[in-house]
């Protein structure tokens, strides 16, 4: 199916407002324009899979609550994004656990970087989520095995044979990159 196919099953996205209101699987709304996010591999997938499961299996075993969430819609500022990964606290998740996206960025949100991806372009949306109420921001390589913690005060790598730690939100959590990125 063509990206104008899969497009124009849905309502005309005019806005940002429209694209929160029904917002067609795997797009964003950036600076004015429906995109289609693109370039998912293997890798890619299983680190988002993996990344995803690890969180919501920790912050229930460690009774902290809350809910792990994928591709899912927000509003950041001035854009509508879909982190590949991304987890609301218990507090937020009875605030806006019934909306069709959530109207502020994730506390902790994940992007796992594809190889279509720019640096720029991610460094940038790290920076988008953080002024718009992210706590802290996971960028994930696959392909190189780096994982980029960033939070208002601190930009931190990970590399093979590092172990990964949450700065901020799920407190406690770690994964060996290496674990996460087999």
């Amino acid at each position: 199916m063509t990206a104008t196919a899969l497009l124009s099953q849905y309502p005309p996205i005019t806005s940002l407002e429209d694209w929160l209101e029904n917002p067609p699987e795997r797009t964003e709304w950036v600076n004015g324009e429906l995109f289609e996010k693109n370039g998912i591999t293997l890798k890619h997938s299983k680190a988002q899979s993996r990344l995803s499961r690890q969180w919501a299996n920790y912050i229930e075993s460690s009774n902290q609550g809350g809910e792990v969430y994928t591709e899912v819609p927000c509003r950041t500022e001035k854009q509508g994004r879909s982190p590949d990964v991304a987890y609301l606290t218990p507090e937020l998740v009875a605030e806006y656990g019934d909306a069709k996206a959530l109207p502020r960025s994730f506390p902790l949100t994940a992007e796992i970087i594809s190889p279509t991806d720019f640096a720029e372009d991610a460094i940038a949306k790290a920076e988008e989520y953080l002024q718009s109420g992210a706590e802290e921001v996971w960028l994930v390589f696959p392909e190189n095995r780096w994982i980029i913690v960033v939070t208002q005060e601190h930009r931190q790598i990970f590399t093979s044979g590092d172990t990964v730690s949450t700065q901020k939100v799920i407190t406690g959590f770690t994964i060996a990159v290496d674990d996460l990125l087999s």
